[in-house]
């Protein structure tokens, strides 16, 4: 059986991790999952999704007995692994380069639109 203090060190720990990897805060472990959104993988999110439920179940003893400590150890384990894996200083990089690249690619094509505007008017 898993207790409620349990739950809310694992559910502060994770918070702390996806604020300090994804600059994500929130109130609960609900919270910052739905404004981790998509940066998370989607097994990342469902395991989330049963810790929060465990999270849920915790608070009242009588339905902390459903609660499987088993996975919540291991959900529990996958989201921390994943989470303390995540590169911040890569994934800063890897949004300069997208950006920048959007940019130079937007940049082109209205240099080739206005040549052929040019051309069109038959100022080339």
């Amino acid at each position: 059986m898993i207790t409620d203090k349990d739950m809310a060190t694992k559910s502060r720990k994770l918070r702390g991790l996806m604020q300090q990897k994804l600059d994500v805060r929130g109130r609960d472990l609900r919270q910052s999952l739905r404004r981790a959104g998509r940066r998370l993988p989607r097994s990342v999110r469902k395991r989330g999704a049963d810790l929060m439920r465990a999270e849920m179940l915790a608070h009242n003893p009588k339905t902390a007995r459903q609660v499987n400590a088993i996975e919540v150890d291991q959900a529990y384990e996958y989201m921390r692994a994943h989470l303390e894996a995540i590169d911040v200083n890569e994934q800063r990089k890897t949004r300069i380069l997208s950006l920048t690249g959007a940019i130079i690619a937007n940049l082109l094509l209205v240099v080739l639109l206005f040549v052929v505007w040019l051309w069109w008017r038959g100022y080339i």
